[in-house]
């Protein structure tokens, strides 16, 4: 017969038995024996837990379900993310594929500037578009254009070392180009060819939204656009009046 003196000391055993098992025996417990809550199914509703939304508590399996909802949304909202960014990157290239078949019908020189500075302007949301270019075309009836104005050869030196567009602020370079009241630019080298990372002259982009153009934002499509506006104004820039 079981005194009540030994039962309350395997009482008192079990307790510190309990208490000497550690929280990561316990878990190695539960991962080799996946079995367990099959063969104690009611504990899961038994163990409560804080509720991670409010006060109370909630039984295991409601947290567990909770925190697979919540993984859900996450999923959700980052595939809402990338069908509007999909959904944008679609919508820029149409305007991109519009502007370049647009570029190659202007027969003028001035006629294809002011197309390029519209287009910047109403597809793009620029607020104020710049060319300039140092190099001399053989083409004499342009040689007077505004853009062929005299720049300096510290702006000129550091336009010539980007590999990619600028975004962001102005540099001291690039001195008082565009209005004072713009916010962000991007400028953009102008090259001959693709593979001859030389650069003939710059695009500068301006806009009075100080996030249109950041710094560390992507530039593929500046990249594309600066190729279209420097094969479009090549065709120009070297075609003989005759």
């Amino acid at each position: 017969m079981t005194t009540h003196h030994e039962e309350t000391t395997h009482q008192e055993d079990k307790q510190t038995a309990h208490v000497d098992l550690s929280a990561d025996q316990v878990k190695d417990y539960l991962q080799n024996h996946p079995q367990f809550f099959e063969h104690h199914a009611k504990l899961l509703a038994e163990i409560t837990l804080p509720s991670p939304h409010g006060s109370g508590v909630i039984s295991l399996a409601e947290r567990q379900q909770l925190a697979q909802r919540d993984k859900i949304r996450v999923l959700e909202s980052l595939m809402d993310q990338m069908i509007s960014n999909a959904e944008e990157n679609e919508a820029t290239s149409a305007k991109v594929h519009k502007f370049c078949l647009n570029l190659l019908n202007q027969q003028s020189f001035s006629a294809l500037q002011q197309l390029i500075n519209q287009t910047l302007r109403t597809d793009f949301n620029v607020t104020q578009s710049l060319i300039r270019i140092w190099v001399k075309p053989s083409n004499s009836a342009i040689t007077n254009d505004a853009v062929f104005i005299h720049i300096s050869d510290e702006f000129n030196d550091w336009v010539i070392s980007l590999k990619e567009p600028h975004c962001g602020s102005k540099p001291e370079a690039a001195g008082n180009f565009l209005d004072s009241n713009l916010q962000s630019f991007a400028f953009i080298p102008l090259y001959k060819h693709a593979s001859d990372q030389h650069a003939f002259g710059v695009l500068i982009l301006g806009a009075e939204d100080a996030q249109h153009f950041k710094a560390g934002m992507g530039t593929h499509y500046l990249e594309r656009i600066g190729e279209l506006v420097a094969a479009s104004l090549l065709n120009h820039l070297f075609t003989l009046n005759l």
